[in-house]
C-alpha cells in the first residue's frame, strides 16, 4: 500500500505541525462567539468577531501566500504564526476590551498566518517522491477532517467547563508549537521560476480561475450543512442537538473518503470526476433537505461528505497538473481564500434566505447558487483547457498517454537525428516537451487521478 510509504519522520514531523497550525483555525470562530457570548449582545458581537477572522482569512491567504518564496518558506510562515499566536493570546487575555480592539485581533489572527495552509502544502508534496503525491494529499485531507471533527467539542468543553478564553489561548500555544516545528522541517522546497516561461505570477495563478471557483462551490455546499441543518432539524421535530452529531459524521464520512480517493486511481480526468462528484454532493444536500426522518437525513449527509473530499483532492491535483512548480504554494493559498468567500457568500445567502422562508427552501436555494458556480467552471475549464499543457516533473507522467507521446515527453524538441549528426543532448534542469496534441482538460487527453 503506498501509504506505507508516507510513515517517514519528515512526513510524521509535519503532520504534528499541520495539526498545531490548523488547530486554532478550526476552533476560532466557535472560540470567539464563547468569548464574547456574555456580554450584551454577545452572540451578535460574536458573529461579527468570527466574521471578522474569516475576512482576515481571506485577505492574508490571497496577499500572504501569493508572495511566499520557496527559498524564505521557513521564515515567512513562522513570522505569520508567531504573530497570528500573539493575536490569538491576546484576544483570550482581552475578552473585555473595546469590539473594535477585538475586532483588529480577530482580523490579525485570521491574516497573519495566512500563508500557512498553501506553504505547509508545498512542503508537504517536497517530502515525498511524485508518485506519491495523490497519497500525500489525501493523508493531508485526512488530518484536516480530523481537526475540523474534534475542534468544536474541544472549543466547546474548554470554553462551558473552564474558562471562555481558553480556547483562544490554546490557539495561541499550539501556534507558537507550529513555529517551533518549522525547524524540524526543510527551510524551503526547490522552486525554478523559469518555469513560468516568462509569464507573471498574477497572469498564472488567474489562468486557474475555473479550479478556484470549484472549491468555492464545494464549500458553499458545507457551509448549508453546517449553518442551516439545525433550523432544518428544527423544522422536521427533531431534537436540535442531533446537529452536533450529524456534522461530526460528515467529517468522518470525508476524511474516509479521503483514504480511499488515494488507494488506487480513477477512470477519467480531473475535470470530469469533479464535476461528477459535485453534482452527486450537491443531490445529496438537497435530498437532505427534503427528506423525512433523522436516519434518511443522517444518511444523505454521510453520503455527501464521502464524495466532497473527492472534489476537494481532483481540485487539489488540477492545480498540479495546470500550474509550475513554482507558482503552486502561492496558488493552494489562492485556493484557500476562494473557498473562504465561498464559505461566507453561502453563509450569508443562506442566512438572508431564512428570514423569508423555510430552512429546507434555503438549502435548495444553495444547492442552486453552487450549481450555477459548478457550471461556470466546467465552461471554464473546457475553454481553457485547450490553451494550456500539462506540466511536465521529474518522474511524473500523464496517466492514459498514448507510447508515442511518452517517448516525446523523454525527447527534447530538436531537429531530427541523421546518420551523420546526431540528436544533440539535453541541458540540465531542461523541461521535457510535451506532445502538441495534448492539453489538460482538453479533448484526447487523460489525466492523472
Amino acid at each position: 500500500m503506498a501509504y506505507r510509504e508516507l510513515a517517514t519522520r519528515p512526513v510524521l514531523s509535519w503532520v504534528l505541525v499541520a495539526v498545531a497550525a490548523r488547530m486554532p483555525v478550526a476552533m476560532a470562530p466557535l472560540a470567539l462567539v464563547f468569548l464574547v457570548r456574555e456580554r450584551p449582545g454577545g452572540y451578535t458581537l460574536g458573529a461579527v468577531l468570527a466574521a471578522a477572522y474569516v475576512i482576515g482569512e481571506v485577505v492574508g491567504a490571497a496577499t500572504l501566500g501569493a508572495r511566499l518564496r520557496a527559498d524564505q518558506a521557513r521564515r515567512q510562515l513562522a513570522i505569520g504564526l508567531a504573530v497570528g499566536a500573539a493575536a490569538f493570546a491576546a484576544l483570550g487575555l482581552a475578552s473585555t476590551a473595546h469590539p473594535a480592539v477585538l475586532g483588529a485581533l480577530a482580523v490579525l489572527a485570521g491574516a497573519a498566518p495566512g500563508a500557512a495552509p498553501g506553504g505547509l502544502r508545498a512542503l508537504l508534496t517536497s517530502l515525498i517522491p511524485e508518485r506519491l503525491s495523490t497519497q500525500a494529499l489525501s493523508m493531508e485531507s485526512m488530518s484536516t477532517y480530523g481537526v475540523w471533527t474534534a475542534s468544536p467539542a474541544l472549543a466547546t468543553s474548554l470554553a462551558l467547563g473552564v474558562d471562555p478564553a481558553l480556547p483562544l489561548l490554546l490557539g495561541a500555544l499550539l501556534a507558537a508549537a507550529a513555529v517551533a516545528g518549522l525547524w524540524a522541517l526543510p527551510a524551503g522546497w526547490e522552486a525554478d521560476e523559469s518555469d513560468r516561461e516568462g509569464a507573471s505570477m498574477l497572469r498564472i495563478l488567474a489562468a486557474a480561475w475555473p479550479v478556484y471557483v470549484t472549491g468555492a462551490a464545494a464549500l458553499s455546499l458545507l457551509a448549508l450543512a453546517e449553518l442551516v441543518l439545525p433550523a432544518l432539524l428544527e423544522q422536521r421535530g427533531i431534537a436540535v442537538g442531533w446537529a452536533g452529531p450529524l456534522l461530526a459524521g460528515y467529517s468522518i464520512a470525508a476524511a474516509i473518503g479521503a483514504f480511499v480517493y488515494g488507494l488506487r486511481s480513477w477512470p477519467g480526468r480531473l475535470a470530469t470526476q469533479s464535476l461528477v462528484l459535485m453534482l452527486a454532493v450537491m443531490a445529496c444536500v438537497a435530498a437532505a433537505a427534503v427528506v423525512p426522518g433523522l436516519g434518511l437525513i443522517a444518511v444523505a449527509l454521510l453520503v455527501a461528505g464521502l464524495l466532497q473530499s473527492g472534489v476537494q483532492m481532483t481540485r487539489t491535483l488540477a492545480l498540479r497538473e495546470a500550474l509550475p512548480a513554482s507558482a503552486l504554494a502561492a496558488a493552494y493559498s489562492v485556493m484557500y481564500a476562494a473557498v473562504g468567500v465561498g464559505y461566507a457568500v453561502s453563509a450569508t445567502l443562506s442566512g438572508v434566505v431564512q428570514e423569508a422562508t423555510s430552512p429546507a427552501t434555503a438549502i435548495l436555494g444553495g444547492v442552486v447558487f453552487a450549481l450555477l458556480l459548478t457550471l461556470v467552471a466546467a465552461v471554464g475549464d473546457r475553454r481553457s483547457g485547450a490553451k494550456r499543457r500539462p506540466v511536465a516533473r521529474p518522474g511524473h507522467t500523464v496517466a492514459g498517454a498514448r507510447p508515442q507521446a511518452a517517448a516525446v515527453e523523454a525527447t527534447p524538441t530538436a531537429a531530427p537525428a541523421t546518420d551523420a549528426t546526431p540528436a544533440p543532448t539535453p541541458a540540465v534542469g531542461t523541461d521535457p516537451v510535451l506532445a502538441a496534441d495534448r492539453r489538460i482538460d482538453g479533448t484526447g487527453a487523460t489525466e492523472r487521478p
